[in-house]
């Protein structure tokens, strides 16, 4: 019964910037329980070989370049997205940017408005436009890739901390106000991964040492340490959990 319950069989899953890092990690984590995913980010040779990887493991898999922070390119991934899988059950805001790492006072307009269009915005405008596929299919489950930078900020990461805050808020927005169609949406809040978009961190060795001595852990999380989250509310096994945010952080937020 409880094994049943985690069965994504034919759902599908769109996941923005999911060519690498976290979010191909929780492609294949989905992939490999019965979804057909939709592998999105700006390049479609990227996508392309992820596709290839998925398949070639006997997983069904489409590739569609998506730059999150154009509307247009995002109707197109939903309308794609439908025209090659019939529908939309989940979908995965999981792209994100953070072009500087700085005091807060060292931002400006056109920074701000870059990381706040491709980390809060475009996951707004793509949420909307999965909406009405998902009530159609009789409801679904949006998953925000936010950050415990959003629930404890740290030195440089600014305006970043600050758009993940605001994902959060927009998951429990989300699920107040289409709990009633039958869409959930929940914020994951991942501590420091090791992929290229935190290398800047975890390639700093004094810095990464005094990381992982505060941490209860003991050491950083690696991209597939994600995706068991996020199949448990992508699927039916988290079917009475929504507007929550969870952590998966090595102990961060307890940490000293």
């Amino acid at each position: 019964m409880v094994k049943r319950q985690f069965d994504l069989s034919n759902k599908v899953a769109i996941i923005t910037g999911s060519s690498k890092g976290i979010g191909a990690a929780m492609a294949r984590g989905l992939a490999e329980f019965g979804a057909k995913v939709v592998i999105s980010s700006r390049k479609q040779e990227a996508v392309d070989a992820v596709v290839e990887a998925l398949k070639k493991d006997g997983l069904e898999a489409t590739g569609i370049a998506c730059h999150v922070g154009d509307p247009e390119q995002l109707k197109n991934l939903v309308t794609e997205t439908v025209a090659r899988y019939g529908g939309i059950d989940i979908l995965i805001n999981n792209a994100a940017t953070n072009p500087v790492y700085d005091g807060i006072e060292k931002m400006n307009a056109e920074i701000f408005d870059k990381i706040m269009n491709v980390n809060v915005r475009a996951c707004f405008l793509l949420a909307n436009l999965c909406h009405p596929e998902m009530v159609r299919r009789g409801g679904g489950s949006i998953i925000n890739i936010a950050s415990v930078e959003g629930m404890r900020p740290s030195t440089g990461l600014s305006l970043y901390s600050v758009s993940k805050a605001a994902l959060v808020m927009l998951s429990k927005t989300q699920a107040k106000e289409w709990g009633p169609v039958g869409i959930r949406s929940n914020s994951i809040c991942p501590g420091l991964v090791k992929t290229k978009f935190s290398s800047a961190l975890w390639q700093n060795e004094k810095l990464l040492a005094h990381l992982t001595k505060q941490l209860p852990s003991g050491r950083i999380a690696m991209p597939e340490e994600m995706a068991g989250l996020a199949v448990f509310l992508a699927s039916g096994a988290s079917s009475y959990c929504t507007g929550q945010t969870f952590t998966a952080d090595g102990g961060y937020l307890i940490a000293g």
